[in-house]
């Protein structure tokens, strides 16, 4: 037996705008399927992410994050920003990576560049 990773579901209020906004932070084509959920498609064939509605908005800090490692972390953090991300205190203190959240709340890290 075995698994393969083919989707990353998360839970949105407003499947439409959180999937827009992930499908321009990460340049990722999206697409409206069959049952009204979006669909993020990575070019690289990696798992594809579906943005799911429900009706509750996010209460507590994720319990499962994703981690990004840009080329320029300053500048994508700024990029990031401006594109409606915030930053977010989880407790993390100073390290080198930057916790921001999506406009829904979900917590994600930007990692030092190599």
């Amino acid at each position: 037996m075995s698994l393969r990773f083919s989707e990353l579901c998360i839970d949105a209020t407003d499947v439409h705008s959180l999937g827009h906004w992930w499908a321009e932070a990460l340049g990722w084509p999206s697409e409206v399927t069959e049952d009204g959920d979006v669909q993020l498609t990575p070019p690289d064939g990696g798992p594809v992410w579906l943005f799911l509605p429900v009706p509750e908005g996010k209460s507590v800090k994720n319990r499962l994050h994703l981690d990004f490692t840009p080329d320029d972390q300053q500048a994508e953090v700024a990029r990031l920003v401006g594109l409606g991300a915030r930053h977010v205190d989880i407790g993390q203190g100073e390290q080198s990576w930057v916790v921001l959240a999506d406009p829904e709340g979900n917590e994600f890290c930007v990692l030092a560049g190599h």
